[in-house]
C-alpha cells in the first residue's frame, strides 16, 4: 500500500459497504481522547478522524509528554504508538498502568513494525487494543466500538428517529389529493 492509499483508507475514502456508521457504537460526543505519536502525519490524520467524529483530541509527541498530560488532562482514551523517541510505548504504558491516577483509562497501542511479538507484549502489559499501521477509519472506530460495548467508554446517546405528528387536517388533505389524482387517471 503506498502513501497516497494508506491516507485515502485513514481518513475513510473507501467503499461505502465496509463501513456500517449504524451497526457501530460511538464513544459519547466531546470524548476526550489523546494520541500519541512521534509522526506529525499520524497525529494530524488520526486527530482529524476523532475530531470528525465528535472526540475531543489532545496530541503527545513523545512518552514523557503523554504520561504528563494523561495525568494532567485524564483522556478518556489514549491512543498510543509503541516506537517513541525517549522511553517507548510500552514504558508509557506499564508507567500508565502503575498510577492510580491514569490506570483505569483505556489505551489503544498502535504501530508500524510488521512482528506479531508485538501484540503480545501489547496485551501481557495491559493494553485495552492493538492497531496495527496502515490502519484505516473503519480499525478506529471497530476499536472505538469494542470499547463502547465493554463498557470501557461511555457510549453515544442514540439519535432519535425524527417524529411525524399526524394531524386530522393533513389526513383529510391527503384523501382529497388521493381522490384528485385517482379521478384524474380514470
Amino acid at each position: 500500500m503506498n502513501g497516497i492509499e494508506f491516507f485515502k483508507r485513514l481518513l475513510g475514502n473507501h467503499a461505502p459497504e465496509t463501513v456500517h456508521p449504524g451497526r457501530t457504537l460511538q464513544a459519547a460526543l466531546g470524548t476526550r481522547m489523546l494520541v500519541v505519536d512521534d509522526s506529525p502525519t499520524i497525529r494530524a490524520v488520526l486527530g482529524k478522524v476523532l475530531g470528525s467524529e465528535g472526540y475531543a483530541v489532545q496530541k503527545a509527541v513523545d512518552g514523557e509528554s503523554a504520561i504528563e498530560l494523561a495525568k494532567t488532562e485524564q483522556p478518556e482514551l489514549i491512543f498510543l504508538d509503541i516506537v517513541l523517541p525517549g522511553i517507548n510505548g510500552f514504558a508509557v504504558l506499564r508507567a500508565l498502568r502503575h498510577d492510580p491516577l491514569t490506570r483505569h483509562i483505556p489505551i489503544v497501542m498502535i504501530s508500524g513494525n510488521q512482528q506479531a511479538t508485538e501484540q503480545f507484549y501489547v496485551q501481557r502489559f495491559g493494553a485495552d487494543d492493538f492497531i496495527k499501521k496502515p490502519f484505516g477509519q473503519r480499525e478506529v472506530q471497530q476499536s472505538i466500538h469494542q470499547l463502547v460495548r465493554s463498557g470501557r467508554l461511555a457510549a453515544r446517546a442514540a439519535t432519535p428517529a425524527p417524529s411525524v405528528v399526524v394531524s386530522a387536517e393533513s389526513v383529510t388533505t391527503y384523501a382529497e389529493i388521493s381522490s384528485t389524482v385517482s379521478g384524474m387517471a380514470a
